[in-house]
């Protein structure tokens, strides 16, 4: 997975974009000391890349690309991935653009730049005029349609997308999916399933503040009342005796994937400092099995979080989810061997292997430093 030409351009046009956008103003709390992947020679992207002795070994890196040669045989003619019997197109196919993206390739560029581009190009397709990403083919064919989850995952992948190639096509959609995410936001400060104001809880709620984090980095106006009002919320769902936190503001059950979604929320919106990040950061390592509940999609949340917390707490972390998930993998064997995961937890043996394989090679791929927002 080393850096090529095509990852150099990509720096350049990264730093540019961040420049633009801190010369505007744009550098509020929201906008963290971020850039895209070094180029060979070149200093670390950012300080936490310079002095993080956490490394992608042999063993890793064939198991990542095992991985992906899975990935893209299970993309669909329609450029999108999904769950077994066709369910919840935009949020895998969100999932798995970004494990593209965390290995270093993107439309048009890497190993897999067609397979992304198709990939890109299904998210596109699913936005509505008003911004919201959703798939009416979905919808009509009686399955359970798709939802702020799935907004929130695509509009992540997209603000990545568009970060890294300022593709004019990607920003006019993704500036009017932001537009819908702002507009959604309740009283409280948070998002629930429906793409309007009404009550929130933790696991929309981040996706929305991740989304917003990427778009501003990227260039894009998001207003820090809309960001100081996703802090107000994620901060009144803390569980002041455990350190963890709740699914919704005063409901007693601190959780996983909830802590998770939490503390690196608050991480995005630049509270890297805030007491309750430290407390979150000590629940994650005391709580990260397989056995707690919905341990994939909270992981998507954790290992960012941890990264982010760096040091000490980020060696240890990955070096267990490493072990972790090498040990579940499942491979083909052979020069050239397919690797995938089924979810290692039960609520996620639903969604699939398609799911898991995206969450886990992203998290896998993560010290190679190739995605600009999972930086400090």
């Amino acid at each position: 997975m080393g850096k090529d030409t095509n990852t150099v351009n990509r720096f350049n046009r990264w730093t540019a974009t961040l420049a633009l956008a801190l010369a505007a103003g744009a550098a509020g709390a929201v906008v963290a000391q971020t850039t895209g992947p070094a180029a060979p020679g070149a200093p670390a992207a950012t300080a936490a890349a310079a002095t993080d002795t956490v490394v992608v070994d042999q063993k890793t890196d064939d198991t990542i690309k095992g991985a992906l040669r899975y990935l893209a045989s299970k993309q669909t003619p329609t450029g999108a991935w999904t769950s077994p019997g066709g369910e919840h197109p935009i949020a895998v196919t969100g999932y798995t653009v970004m494990s593209y993206m965390a290995t270093g390739n993107l439309p048009g560029e890497g190993e897999y730049g067609k397979i992304v581009n198709n990939g890109v190009n299904f998210l596109l397709s699913c936005a509505r005029p008003d911004g919201y990403i959703t798939s009416a083919e979905f919808v009509h064919a009686g399955r359970k349609g798709s939802n702020m989850y799935d907004h929130g995952i695509a509009t992540i992948a997209l603000a990545e997308v568009y970060g890294q190639t300022q593709d004019p096509k990607v920003r006019e959609k993704l500036a009017q999916s932001i537009k819908l995410i702002i507009s959604c936001q309740n009283q409280e400060g948070g998002w629930r399933y429906t793409p309007r104001p009404e009550s929130a809880d933790m696991s929309v709620t981040v996706l929305q503040v991740v989304a917003l984090r990427a778009a501003k980095n990227s260039g894009l106006d998001v207003p820090q009342k809309t960001i100081d009002g996703a802090v107000q919320y994620v901060r009144s769902c803390y569980d002041q005796r455990s350190g963890g936190f709740t699914y919704q503001p005063r409901n007693n059950a601190p959780g996983f994937a909830r802590t998770a979604a939490a503390i690196y929320s608050l991480q995005v919106c630049g509270q890297y400092d805030d007491p309750k990040v430290k407390t979150g950061s000590e629940y994650l390592l005391a709580h990260n099995t397989p056995q707690g509940e919905y341990y994939t999609y909270g992981q998507f949340y954790a290992s960012p979080a941890q990264y982010m917390v760096g040091g000490a707490t980020w060696k240890k972390w990955y070096e267990g989810v490493k072990s972790l998930l090498l040990s579940n993998a499942i491979s083909s064997g052979g020069d050239k061997p397919i690797v995938y995961w089924e979810p290692l937890d039960n609520q996620g043996k639903g969604v699939g292997p398609v799911y898991s394989t995206a969450i886990y090679t992203t998290i896998l791929a993560m010290p190679y430093h190739y995605v600009p927002l999972y930086q400090r």
